[in-house]
């Protein structure tokens, strides 16, 4: 049998790609050492040198902050001066590192990351036996990481963009409405909600106790009242009715029986009412889905959503690239007659279902 031959020019130009991917995956935890040691906050105050930023952050040790920062610098997360020794943060590296509110805050990104390596014995184990991981047990606080994941896009497009883009019902919520958000997590998206519209009452359902507690708490430092509460249930066991609004953010997926959700939320929703329906951003077919984003969905989904899915009754195992056509059907065979695409932006589709 012949050996295959290797093309030069493909080969040096595979292995540049895979030290710029090996680079990222071991600059996850130095980048979450400098979220939590408050180094980009203090680097994103004024230029300094390691010395002054070590100073500046808390009294870190100087030979580890000097080392840090190069790390950062050679990874194009950090500016730094040769000539003056200075280490600096661009306006656009602090939208990524120091800006919480800015749409492409990645903390909980790298937060992420490490809970799904944290959790790949137990995913390994799927693999072998074709189980799933129980939502809460795949690491130490993925729900935790998700949250923070998942509110940057939540902040920035929840009232502003998404919302708006269903039909009649911004002006419903503003007169006062009753809102399900239904796999609620920690409650960010609910809170968001209710703090923009005031008339409103709203119910967020979550199956996980540890975030719905998370929950509470968020809302009992909000003083909500009894505008806002959170109740543990799966989707398919809330027993309340009549919601003018049901919303699902970026968890249908995850669901065992999204078919068996689809048909709940048409009976728990008021006749005149909308189901919106928020999930990652995908094509129909896996081709339309390579390309950086379907790149990290396609991870998440491998070492998160099947595995949470496949842990349920059912276990249809959506994962997060299934595509509008796909999901669309599913909601329809819930008993819905329309369903369209409200809106769309780099990482997420909305649908809008009644």
């Amino acid at each position: 049998m012949m050996a295959p031959v290797i093309d030069e020019a493909k080969l040096h130009a595979f292995v540049g790609k895979m030290l710029g991917d090996l680079g990222g995956a071991m600059s996850v935890p130095t980048v979450r050492l400098g979220f939590r040691l408050g180094l980009f906050d203090a680097l994103a105050e004024a230029p300094a040198n390691a010395a002054e930023l070590a100073a500046r952050a808390g009294d870190l040790h100087e030979r580890y902050v000097r080392e840090w920062a190069l790390a950062q610098t050679a990874g194009g997360y950090v500016d730094y001066d040769p000539v003056t020794e200075r280490f600096s943060l661009s306006p656009e590296q602090a939208m990524i590192f120091v800006n919480r509110d800015s749409p492409v805050y990645l903390a909980g990104a790298f937060e992420l990351v490490a809970a799904m390596i944290e959790a790949e014995p137990k995913v390994e184990e799927c693999f072998r036996r074709g189980t799933g991981v129980r939502w809460g047990d795949h690491a130490g606080c993925l729900f935790c990481a998700t949250g923070a994941f998942f509110r940057p896009g939540y902040v920035n497009n929840i009232v502003q963009a998404w919302i708006p883009a269903l039909d009649g019902v911004e002006d419903r919520l503003r007169r006062g409405a009753r809102v399900a958000d239904v796999g609620c997590g920690v409650g960010f998206s609910t809170l968001l909600m209710a703090d923009a519209y005031p008339e409103s009452r709203f119910v967020g359902f979550d199956f996980h106790a540890p975030s719905i507690e998370e929950a509470r708490r968020h809302a009992a430092d909000h003083g909500y009242g009894d505008r806002v509460r959170f109740e543990v249930a799966t989707a398919k066991e809330i027993e309340e009715e009549e919601f003018d609004l049901v919303t699902m953010y970026d968890c249908l997926h995850d669901m065992g029986d999204p078919r068996g959700c689809a048909a709940h939320m048409r009976r728990i929703l008021a006749k005149d009412g909308t189901w919106m329906i928020v999930e990652p951003i995908a094509g129909n077919a896996p081709a339309d889905n390579m390309n950086p984003v379907g790149r990290l969905y396609y991870n998440a989904s491998t070492m998160i959503c099947v595995p949470t899915s496949l842990d349920q009754e059912i276990g249809e195992a959506l994962g997060a690239q299934a595509g509008e056509d796909r999901l669309a059907r599913i909601v329809r065979e819930g008993g819905f007659e329309i369903v369209r695409r409200a809106t769309e932006g780099p990482f997420n589709m909305v649908l809008e279902a009644r």
